[in-house]
């Protein structure tokens, strides 16, 4: 069940901003084996000028945060902190110096699945 927001300074395309999307979440099913319909993600977009990096106003940077139901281990989350700054390259050009990935582990009691109950209900 991941779920994952993106960051992202303004400046992309429609196009490179679906790509985006669509290659993250690719990323995702091949790092983690995570089926596809489990997958959630959005896009965050910020204004030059409201974003820095190491002192630059405006500087190009993707931030991914990934909320994932406890348990996966380091190598796993290494393969998918890899897999999503290919996909930032691919898509949106972006060097893996403007990229971060963010992993937070979910406890399964704290996180909602399909049908509105825990993925410990669930059965995760």
């Amino acid at each position: 069940m991941p779920i994952l927001t993106a960051h992202i300074t303004a400046g992309c395309s429609s196009e490179q901003k679906k790509a985006l999307l669509e290659q993250s979440t690719q990323a995702v099913v091949k790092a983690l084996n995570a089926p596809l319909h489990s997958i959630r993600m959005t896009l965050q977009e910020y204004p030059a000028d409201c974003s820095i990096v190491a002192g630059e106003i405006g500087a190009r940077q993707l931030i991914y945060v990934a909320y994932l139901i406890e348990g996966r281990g380091p190598e796993l989350k290494s393969a998918l902190i890899a897999a999503l700054t290919e996909a930032a390259a691919t898509a949106v050009g972006f060097s893996s110096d403007d990229v971060r990935v963010i992993i937070r582990d979910v406890p399964k009691t704290d996180m909602g699945v399909a049908g509105g109950i825990s993925a410990l209900a669930a059965g995760r």
